[in-house]
């Protein structure tokens, strides 16, 4: 079986010191925020991952092609124009209720871009996280 290189993988900088970086003022609060809800509703210690991500648990994935490599199970980055948080595939499918309940986003694959967090509904963000960490902590068990 193939094996590819992640780019992405746990560093040792402090995510506090991370943030600590963070020029716009409201990701900078939001990301110290999201630190905090994530770290509460996973269990997990924050890690960096690459550069730009603060990730929670991890797991192991295998594609069909081979590649494989380690990812973290719930994250979020505090990017220039949005709060960008890093769960399960397919959110828009999976969680249609829940993101109409949400406040303003935008979706990706597997990502949701959040302006400011006080936009949108904390206990719907809370279920978000929890949900898609869960599912994934289940589906890739004893992984990383």
């Amino acid at each position: 079986m193939a094996t590819s290189q992640n780019a992405m993988q746990p560093t040792e900088v402090d995510p506090r010191e991370f943030i600590a970086t963070v020029d716009h003022a409201v990701r900078r609060a939001d990301a110290e925020r999201l630190l905090t809800i994530m770290g509460g509703v996973t269990g997990e210690r924050p890690v960096m991952w690459g550069p730009s991500i603060i990730g929670f648990g991890s797991y192991h994935y295998v594609y069909a092609s081979g590649r494989q490599g380690d990812a973290p199970a719930a994250g979020f980055s505090p990017r220039k124009a949005h709060l960008v948080v890093y769960l399960l595939g397919g959110l828009e499918e999976r969680y249609a209720e829940q993101l109409a309940q949400l406040g303003p986003y935008k979706a990706g694959k597997s990502c949701l871009y959040l302006k400011k967090l006080e936009d949108v509904d904390e206990t719907v963000l809370r279920f978000l996280i929890k949900d898609s960490f869960d599912f994934i902590k289940a589906e890739f068990p004893d992984e990383a």
